[in-house]
């Protein structure tokens, strides 16, 4: 737990997040307005864009998914993705569906909905080129839509300084999948997103339950929340048993998951928990950001670990004892109204608990999380998740720890590929294998295979630190791996006929490890995914060779044979693979001599005369 000053902490004023409240209340008052924009206050460099809310049922539950959500549009959203898993050649099923966001689906449509019938857009662009910072806050589904207006611009606005936007909420709904939390803490985006929640307001949780299996006394409690209703803040609202219904089922769904999710952070290997999946039908939904949980008393507790939130979410809104029922389900409907009033005192007196140590966690008494309700069972949890994120950090280490024996290897392959350059090129020789050199190279790709599928399994689980997944020092290491180590697989793969047995490398050889390395490659430097193939081309090679004679067969593959090509001709003068590539006798070179003159490009004809004179 630390002293240090909340809005120190977090990079904007306790002031600013005050006048965010209030102007996501002012908004909550409005709720026929799109948006309102103000100045924080006069001469400040800071703007504030806030969203209403919406009151009916279909603004929270749309499509037919039994939590609302949709696999999110990456045109709208690019980066809400798992970038190694994702694959745009693999179609919809299987892990490309486990690497894109779902978001709710109403949340999007509503946010389209703005982004298309406002001037958003112009007033975004406005603040911008006036170098001012942005921040965008709204109170329950409000701050949903300012979440989704806020990631829109860190997509739209690459080149702006990360602090140019900013997200504050006030009880505001989740909104999609914990492939969200990954992406955005990749980005280094997640820490500009911090969310207030009362200890029992029940809006945050809703969407851990089924929207078919409230939507009744859901629809039924709506108007409370909305001013323009009758019904606003109605205490017979609160204190009905549709209050009390939806308060339950809303807690047995959370029950449910939150105890799947500890005793997966638990290390369980029970096969029960994937057995009740699949007849208890759990939320996808996810936090993400920074959480501030509000005791009600002035105490502040700030979390940043996702799945301790997920946790906080559901023990810090437990009933003591049934007697009391009526009166939490009443102070779960009036805590969502209330949050002008509590930060005014909360952030006035400072009193702020941190969860920097978590896995340490006292399970006794310790002033802040007993004011959560904090059982020894929830502190336990809470542990589990702190513990969590610090094992990837120790993978972090482990994986680091075998940089040195990596580079080792990388440099007996390079000083391979350097001895072969002047014969018939690496690929071909490593193919033949007859000489020491090959044995060692093999040896040296053995033991980078190890290592290499270790690594992609943890980031494939999830089990590293997901900033980690756009870090230079990978997308590097794993391009050089990628480049120099796959012509080896490629070769090895034809040169025991693995082809014959099963099928093209291609589709059916290569390994999982380098179309990861690939899509980093491709992700950070914004490239169409599948374009730099420079390390398997080879593969592509090998079976056009095959039809090497039957010019029928050849003139059929017209336009893989020009492409492939066109491909190595540009990768040559770009540096990206050698010129060995085109030496007398090499597997390249060897496949493109019988091609037909009319089907040997330019590029190709030209290289491999500059080559033949640079030899001669």
């Amino acid at each position: 737990m630390g002293s240090e000053r909340l809005g120190e902490k977090l990079n904007i004023s306790e002031e600013l997040i005050k006048k965010s409240c209030s102007l996501a209340f002012k908004a909550h008052k409005s709720p026929d307005d799109l948006f309102h924009v103000e100045k924080y206050a006069s001469g400040s460099s800071d703007v504030v864009f806030s969203f209403p809310g919406s009151w009916s049922v279909e603004s929270w539950a749309s499509g037919e998914s039994a939590f609302g959500e949709k696999k999110i549009q990456l045109s709208l959203f690019p980066s809400m993705k798992s970038i190694g898993h994702y694959d745009e050649a693999a179609g919809p099923g299987g892990h490309q569906d486990l690497a894109i966001a779902s978001f709710n689906q109403a949340f999007v449509q509503k946010f389209e909905h703005v982004l298309q019938n406002s001037q958003l857009k112009n007033k975004v662009q406005e603040v911008v080129n006036g170098k001012k910072r942005i921040v965008f806050t709204g109170h329950s589904t409000g701050g949903a839509t300012a979440v989704l207006a806020t990631i829109w611009c860190f997509e739209n606005y690459p080149k702006q300084s990360h602090e140019t936007f900013f997200c504050v909420t006030f009880g505001s709904p989740l909104i999609g999948n914990h492939i969200i939390s990954h992406a955005l803490r990749r980005e280094n985006w997640s820490q500009y997103f911090i969310h207030f929640v009362m200890r029992y307001d029940i809006i945050p949780r809703i969407l851990l339950a089924p929207l078919s299996s409230i939507q009744h006394e859901f629809k039924r409690i709506l108007p409370f929340f909305d001013p323009n209703s009758p019904a606003y803040a109605s205490e017979s609202i609160g204190s009905s048993q549709e209050a009390f219904l939806l308060f339950r089922n809303v807690m047995r769904n959370a029950a449910s998951l939150t105890t799947h999710a500890a005793s997966k952070l638990q290390g369980s290997t029970n096969p029960l928990l994937e057995t009740v999946k699949k007849f208890v039908k759990l939320s996808p939904y996810k936090p993400f950001g920074t959480y501030i949980f509000c005791t009600g008393n002035g105490k502040l507790v700030v979390m940043k670990n996702p799945e301790a939130v997920l946790q906080l979410l559901f023990y810090s809104c437990q009933l003591s004892s049934e007697s009391e029922g009526a009166r939490i389900v009443l102070k779960c409907l009036n805590e969502h109204l209330a949050y002008e009033n509590e930060l005014e005192g909360s952030l006035d007196m400072q009193c702020v608990a941190y969860d920097d140590n978590l896995e340490t966690l006292p399970l006794a008494s310790d002033g802040f999380f007993d004011d959560l309700g904090m059982s020894k069972k929830a502190r336990l949890c809470l542990r589990a998740a702190g513990e969590f994120e610090k094992q990837k950090r120790r993978n972090q280490e482990k994986v680091g720890s075998k940089l040195e024996m990596i580079t080792k290897h990388l440099k007996i392959i390079e000083d391979y590929r350097a001895l072969c350059e002047h014969t018939v090129g690496y690929y071909k020789a490593f193919k033949i294998h007859k000489n020491k050199t090959d044995f060692d190279a093999n040896l040296s790709r053995i033991e980078l295979t190890g290592i290499m599928d270790e690594v992609i399994e943890m980031f494939t689980r999830y089990d590293l630190p997901d900033e980690l997944e756009a870090t230079k020092e990978w997308i590097n290491l794993g391009t050089r791996y990628r480049r120099l180590v796959e012509p080896l697989d490629v070769a090895n793969y034809y040169r025991h006929s693995k082809d014959e047995d099963t099928e093209s490398y291609m589709k059916k050889g290569r390994p999982t490890r380098y179309k990861w390395m690939q899509r980093w490659l491709e992700y950070e430097q914004k490239l169409q995914t599948g374009s730099c193939g420079e390390s398997c081309f080879w593969a592509e090679v090998e079976e056009l060779h095959k039809l090497s004679g039957n010019f029928a067969a050849v003139y059929k593959e017209r336009e893989r044979v020009l492409r492939v090509q066109e491909q190595v001709g540009k990768w040559i003068q770009d540096g990206v693979i050698g010129k060995d590539v085109l030496l007398k006798s090499s597997t390249f070179e060897e496949w493109w001599s019988k091609l037909p003159a009319d089907l040997q490009t330019e590029t190709i004809s030209l290289l491999v005369n500059g080559l033949g004179n640079v030899q001669a």
